[in-house]
């Protein structure tokens, strides 16, 4: 007759129950990554591309207007020659001055993304569903971005009439840069680009044909600024 050891019994039944525990921890651990990476990163990815994008723009039209109000002037950038019949015979641009403000612009825009980007933005996974009532529901997933290369920053210069012997001078402000919107497991790369108006002037007298349809003003910080990444 054989006896079996009770204990040594209930040391194999929690062995098989241990393992049995662990695999299905790891079978769930498996299937959460699965999910996440085929379907809640991709959606999640979707949906925070427009915020990432609206909050760098809020950045980089924040900084334009306080460089812009605070140092730009018409007067002192742009000069008006005339000949003695007050004819205008050119329009010279200070694209040294343009380019230290098209530098300042995006250093510190590249600055404040980085910044806000390493913070994040915690977004509820009820978000991803567009859904008032859900938006609020289930854990939150912290979406991250970084700038790639550097926020770049140009001018365009456009003339119009603006009625008898008065041209309409109106200068823009274009801003172009790369994100990096990053999950856990994914990231997406994203073009944010914008075009702001800084100046919007009336000169009187008639400008030459020559300088419509083109861009005068060729000041930017592509060649002044490197890259602070």
């Amino acid at each position: 007759m054989y006896y079996v050891n009770k204990n040594k019994r209930k040391n194999i039944d929690f062995k098989k129950y241990l393992i049995i525990t662990l695999l299905m921890i790891i079978a769930c651990f498996l299937i959460f990554i699965y999910v996440f990476d085929k379907i809640i990163a991709p959606t999640v990815l979707l949906v925070s591309d427009s915020e990432m994008q609206a909050k760098t723009l809020d950045i980089i039209n924040t900084n334009i207007a306080e460089v812009y109000t605070e140092k730009f002037n018409y007067n002192d950038v742009i000069k008006v020659q005339k000949d003695s019949s007050g004819a205008i015979k050119m329009i010279n641009a200070d694209t040294i001055k343009l380019n230290e403000l098209a530098t300042e612009v995006a250093i510190k825009s590249q600055r404040d993304i980085k910044e806000v980007g390493s913070i994040g933005v915690k977004m509820p996974i009820g978000y991803i569903t567009k859904n008032n009532i859900m938006s609020y529901w289930g854990p939150s997933i912290t979406v991250k971005m970084e700038p790639i290369g550097r926020v770049v920053v140009t001018y365009e210069s456009l003339f119009e009439s603006a009625g008898i012997n008065q041209t309409r001078h109106k200068i823009l402000v274009n801003v172009k840069t790369n994100l990096k919107i990053i999950l856990p497991l994914q990231s997406k790369e994203v073009e944010v680009v914008n075009q702001i108006p800084i100046s919007d002037t009336v000169i009187v007298g008639e400008v030459p044909n020559s300088m419509w349809g083109g861009n005068m003003l060729q000041g930017s910080n592509e060649e002044s600024t490197e890259d602070t990444n």
